[in-house]
């Protein structure tokens, strides 16, 4: 896993979808994450399945947030909060070649119960302050440092972070940057450079 891990938002599902296609198109999304925290349980089967689909046509990983339930329904994969279940649940009950990530905060010792546990990735952050997730407050670089040279899965950063901001990012050890405002945030017809400004950083630290 490595570039960027686009994270869905609450705007109305046919501008959600429309963007969606347009960074999907670029072929440069590593991984595409359900977070509709505003959208009633009942509507969102249709969505995560046009989802699904659309990720199958791109072959990127597709993975539900917080929630495992839905994850093994769906038969995809799943990223887990802190208070959000179990990883070796989840281990047990999805696919094998599924992403399993865990949110990790700003603690390496978190991390390593969860890779432990069978989480194939791990999430720090907020790396800075982010509008989504106000209570999370920021954790800096030190913490990816630390992680690149003691962890053996793929490290993903998270929180505040943009084009212009995440050069460092990535050189102090995230092999992934999720995002949502970065490009769901952005006017339509520039959805696809800005996936394509994100590539860009990602081949530059290769």
């Amino acid at each position: 896993m490595r570039g960027l891990y686009l994270i869905t938002n609450d705007d109305p599902i046919e501008l959600l979808l429309a963007k969606l296609e347009g960074a999907m198109a670029t072929y440069e999304v590593a991984v595409l994450q359900y977070r509709r925290k505003k959208v009633p349980k009942e509507d969102q089967a249709y969505e995560i399945e046009y989802m699904k689909q659309m990720c199958a046509q791109y072959k990127v990983p597709f993975v539900i947030n917080d929630d495992l339930e839905t994850a093994v329904k769906y038969g995809v994969g799943v990223h887990l909060g802190q208070d959000d279940g179990s990883i070796v649940d989840a281990v047990a009950r999805l696919p094998k070649d599924v992403l399993i990530g865990r949110s990790c905060n700003n603690s390496i010792e978190l991390a390593e119960q969860a890779i432990a546990d069978g989480a194939n990735y791990v999430a720090f952050g907020a790396i800075y302050a982010t509008d989504s997730k106000p209570e999370a407050g920021n954790i800096g670089l030190e913490t990816l440092k630390l992680a690149k040279q003691q962890l053996n899965v793929p490290i993903c950063a998270i929180g505040g972070l943009t084009v212009e901001n995440a050069q460092e990012v990535i050189a102090a050890g995230a092999d992934a940057c999720a995002v949502i405002s970065d490009i769901l945030g952005r006017p339509m017809h520039t959805v696809a450079q800005r996936v394509y400004d994100w590539s860009a950083l990602f081949q530059a630290e290769a």
